[in-house]
């Protein structure tokens, strides 16, 4: 069991989690090849805050998405994992993460990103 990060605040929410909830919201949130150990773990969404808030950014956040969560696929730890867009309002993008875990279990995610 790890200690649960509150995706909110980034820091820890006093509680542990058998989810892959650390896992989703670590390689979304840092930027790629940032963390010295393993410069594959983390996704390019960070680079979508000079973006304008046009339909093909939507896209590219969706793409981005998948190639960070990849891992989690390639390493046995998820079965399968699907990632959606929705504008929820002027320059913000909400990410719905659906991932099946090596269990079978469906876990829901859902992550902000900020557009210009």
């Amino acid at each position: 069991m790890d200690a649960l990060i509150d995706p909110k605040t980034g820091d820890y929410a006093g509680t542990r989690t058998e989810t892959l909830a650390n896992a989703v919201y670590l390689r979304l949130m840092t930027p790629l090849g940032a963390w010295w150990a393993d410069r594959s773990l983390g996704s390019r969404l960070h680079e979508l805050q000079r973006e304008k808030d046009v339909s093909r950014v939507a896209m590219l956040a969706r793409q981005y998405s998948e190639q960070a969560l990849a891992p989690l696929t390639q390493d046995g730890r998820a079965n399968r994992v699907s990632v959606t867009t929705a504008r929820t309002q002027p320059g913000w993008l909400a990410l719905q993460i659906e991932v099946e875990d090596a269990s079978g279990r469906i876990q829901h995610f859902q992550h902000p990103v900020r557009v210009a």
